[in-house]
């Protein structure tokens, strides 16, 4: 057989994370052997380190539910070396995880299932060996966790077919695993929940744990009995197990009252009686039959599973990989990220167009101009400020609801009123902290960089947040590369970097490791050297460290070189103030500045973009409390002329704050605006949906009054119709009758015996003939149209051609004036 093929393999740790980058399919780990990987290594290292990147890497790794997730999220967090397809493939599977977890019918929370243990129960069966039960259970959680996987998305497709697309890829990774209904079916017939295997697994386990049960019942029985012979010493002595064989312990080292092997003397004792011994002797080979009977059944779920090792071990991946996706996904909706959009600097006539403070609605961006940026990222978080803040907050709610409870029970047990007035303080104070951490959240900050921008030098006040900046963008450009949400209040532009290099001289470390000029002045020359057109550079205090002159003059040289062949982007942060006129000799310098409060003699930790800044040092020293003396020497050393420039960018910064206030106030006009627009689109959607209504209302009432009319007079028509065939059939018999009875009475004329009533019938016979009309009549007479059976107004007389126009009841009929009568 061959040797399995271990799913991690480690070779060594960085910052206590394991070498082992974890793909899709395959786990494999790379080793550098040159020395100029290992001098890129180093630096990217330190970058890494400084930037605390080790330390996110373990905030998003505790939100992964098994040990190998963790152990796989933070190695490939740590490595960086995504591609940038791999970087939008990541986002993706991040994103569509949200959603999944946003439907709430899908469960990729894997804190059930034991992945450690199936991987354990994979190694066995390469190899082999019987699993245990444990591992049969976990490899049986693991199973039922994809099928129900599966089912939540087919469930979700049949509701909309949509969502398969959504969820891609985790669709495509979910549908493409392969479960045995025959190996779940299996394992719980022959495991029982709690581990262990059931009597019911096989007929030999089930009477070998039968043959266990009568002998430890006899054998208890048995210890009952000497126990309860024991009269002196019968209260300190007990039956108990040791080594799998009953035994009597007793309190004393008195000889009893029967006889057995001494296994233990000295504070107590322990024997096994002699009537015990066969019994255990039996005892401990049923036992072995037991085990035998286990591992029998055991191995024979071993190769059931062994026929389909390689679908369980892809399903071990995937499910790694889900607890990753996992865990950044419950990462970005536990802190609010946003999805950053990323893109290659070369591709910046692209995706770049982006709108500084573009609304929430589609159609807004159409109506506001839109400006080119190859950095946007608006209020974005430190995550790690974020993440302190909220566990301190956590932890003051924490203390004041244990504060709370302990006085509830101070009270219970009536202490006396000095311990209550304490504790009532203490409460008092607990909940001040906790509203102070509520009222001083994180500030966010904005970036705003355009694509003409090669370096931006950001200057201000000491502790006014320019190194929290330089973290704040440099984490987030490592965020959106390993598939993380960026914690902006929208969605972020952010350039795919190859790699991001940074210097940073940074007490606000836990490392607190303070590097010297030269060690910094190092670090910078290799940044130099192994920066690309792809990098992120982020440099702290440049030229700090040395002679205030020199140190301008070198780190003006730095910056024009990173400007000229360097880094797609560099960001740095100085003192020094020849730095902040570079803007104006070179088009691709910006200068920002961190506000700061003059009222309140505090920073803002906000940035002003196209204002330089200043440092406040002599006026914080005053605010410290350095003598006065002291303060007044340094401003005459400082000079007038940097007392005039000082002045100087102060207006620019009251002009610029007067400048954002009136954007703020126009920004909410315009929404204000915009809201209206939007209330009266939506009034006259409801007039016309109204108006529609009504005219289909209209329009019904007449349909259904034009179908009642038509029935109607289909109705009456039908019976006119039915009327008219009944008279002109009566009409017909009636002539047919007058015939016969002219001839009849013609007949009886001839005949000279006729009687005086036969003279009479044609009389009564003739009379009809004689009203036949013989002049015309008028209009406006009444007269009979005997084919309809009714009277008949006349409306017209045609004399030239003795015809008339009638009218009977609706009906206007023209007819001859002989086919009627008076």
């Amino acid at each position: 057989m061959s040797m399995p093929v271990p799913l991690f393999a480690a070779v060594g740790t960085i910052h206590g994370f394991p070498i082992n980058i974890i793909r899709r399919r395959n786990a494999y780990f790379k080793v550098s052997s040159s020395m100029d990987h290992h001098n890129l290594s180093k630096v990217k290292s330190n970058s890494l380190r400084v930037l605390e990147w080790d330390k996110l890497c373990h905030s998003v790794a505790s939100f992964a539910r098994t040990s190998l997730g963790r152990q796989a999220t933070k190695a490939q967090l740590w490595s960086l070396d995504q591609t940038f397809q791999e970087s939008l493939s990541l986002l993706q599977e991040t994103n569509a995880a949200i959603l999944m977890h946003n439907h709430d019918s899908f469960i990729l929370d894997l804190t059930s299932v034991d992945l450690a243990l199936v991987e354990s129960a994979i190694k066995h069966a390469r190899r082999g060996l019987p699993l245990d039960a444990n591992e049969a259970m976990a490899l049986l959680s693991l199973l039922q966790f994809v099928e129900a996987l599966q089912l939540s998305l087919k469930a979700a497709i049949k509701q909309d077919s949509d969502w398969y697309k959504q969820f891609m890829p985790l669709s495509q990774m979910i549908t493409q695993l392969v479960v045995n209904r025959s190996i779940i079916k299996l394992i719980q017939q022959v495991i029982d929940e709690d581990g262990s295997v059931k009597d019911s697994a096989s007929s030999a386990l089930k009477k070998a744990r039968d043959q266990v049960r009568t002998l430890e019942r006899k054998l208890h029985q048995l210890m009952d009995k000497l126990i309860r012979n024991e009269t002196k010493e019968a209260a300190l002595m007990v039956a108990s197990s040791v080594d799998g064989r009953w035994c009597i312990s007793s309190g004393t080292d008195q000889p009893t009252g029967f006889k057995g092997l001494l296994l233990s003397s000295g504070s107590g004792s322990i024997i096994e009686p002699l009537a015990a011994v066969p019994l255990n002797d039996e005892l401990q080979q049923a036992r072995v039959l037991v085990a035998k009977a286990e591992a029998d059944v055991l191995l024979m779920v071993t190769e059931k599973i062994q026929m389909d090792l390689d679908d369980i071990e892809k399903s071990l991946r995937t499910a790694i990989q889900l607890d990753m996706i996992y865990a950044r996904a419950t990462y970005s909706l536990s802190y609010g990220g946003t999805y950053p959009n990323i893109f290659l600097p070369e591709d910046i006539d692209g995706p770049l167009m982006a709108e500084p403070y573009r609304s929430k609605e589609k159609n807004s961006q159409a109506s506001n101009p839109k400006k080119e940026w190859i950095f946007y990222l608006p209020k974005a978080y430190h995550p790690l400020l974020l993440q302190q803040h909220r566990e301190k907050l956590s932890t003051a709610r924490k203390n004041v609801r244990s504060a709370a409870a302990e006085i509830r029970r101070r009270k219970m047990q009536a202490e006396n009123m000095a311990v209550k007035g304490e504790a009532e303080i203490d409460l008092s104070s607990l909940q001040k902290q906790v509203r102070a951490l509520e009222e001083a959240p994180p500030v966010p900050v904005d970036f705003f960089i355009s694509q003409k921008t090669r370096v931006l030098v950001i200057t201000g006040p000491n502790t006014g947040g320019k190194t929290i900046c330089l973290k704040t963008i440099g984490l987030a450009a490592m965020m959106a590369k390993s598939g993380l949400h960026v914690l902006s209040s929208e969605s972020a532009k952010v350039p795919w970097f190859d790699c991001v290099f940074a210097d940073i001289g940074d007490e606000q470390s836990l490392s607190q490791s303070l590097s010297t000029f030269s060690g910094h002045l190092k670090q910078i020359s290799e940044i130099q050297l192994q920066s690309t057109r792809r990098s992120l550079v982020l440099l702290d205090e440049v030229g700090a460290g040395t002679n205030p002159l020199e140190g301008a003059a070198l780190g003006m040289s730095l910056l024009e070189s990173f400007a000229r062949s360097g880094a797609l982007l560099t960001i740095a942060t100085t003192h020094h103030g020849e730095l902040k006129t570079l803007k104006y000799s070179n088009d691709a310098f910006e200068n920002a500045c961190m506000e700061f409060d003059e009222e309140n003699f505090k920073p803002t930790y906000k940035i002003l973009w196209g204002v330089p800044g200043r440092s406040n040092a002599i006026n914080i020293a005053e605010r410290l409390g350095v003598p006065s003396t002291i303060v007044a020497n340094a401003r005459e050393l400082y000079g007038a002329a940097s007392a005039e420039i000082d002045e100087v960018i102060m207006d620019m910064e009251t002009y610029k704050q007067k400048f954002q206030e009136l954007i703020k106030e126009c920004r909410h006009y315009l929404t204000m605006s915009r809201d209206l627009h939007e209330k009266l689109l939506v009034s006259r959607r409801k007039l016309q949906d109204l108006g529609a209504q009504q005219r289909y209302k209209k329009m019904r009432e007449l349909s259904e009054a034009a179908a009642v009319a038509r029935s109607t007079l289909h109705k009456k028509v039908r019976q006119l119709c039915t009327s008219t065939m009944k008279q002109s059939q009566l009409s017909k018999a009636s002539k047919r009758k007058l015939a016969n009875n002219y001839k009849h009475a013609t007949a009886v004329e001839n005949e000279p015996q006729g009687t005086n009533m036969s003279s009479s019938s044609i009389q009564v016979i003739k009379q009809p003939q004689s009203e036949k009309i013989t002049e015309l009549p008028k209009v406006g007479d009444t007269v009979h149209v005997s084919s309809l059976g009714k009277r008949a107004t006349v409306l017209k007389v045609d004399t030239s051609k003795e015809e008339i126009v009638v009218q009977a009841g609706i009906m206007k009929l023209k007819l001859k004036a002989t086919d009627v009568q008076r």
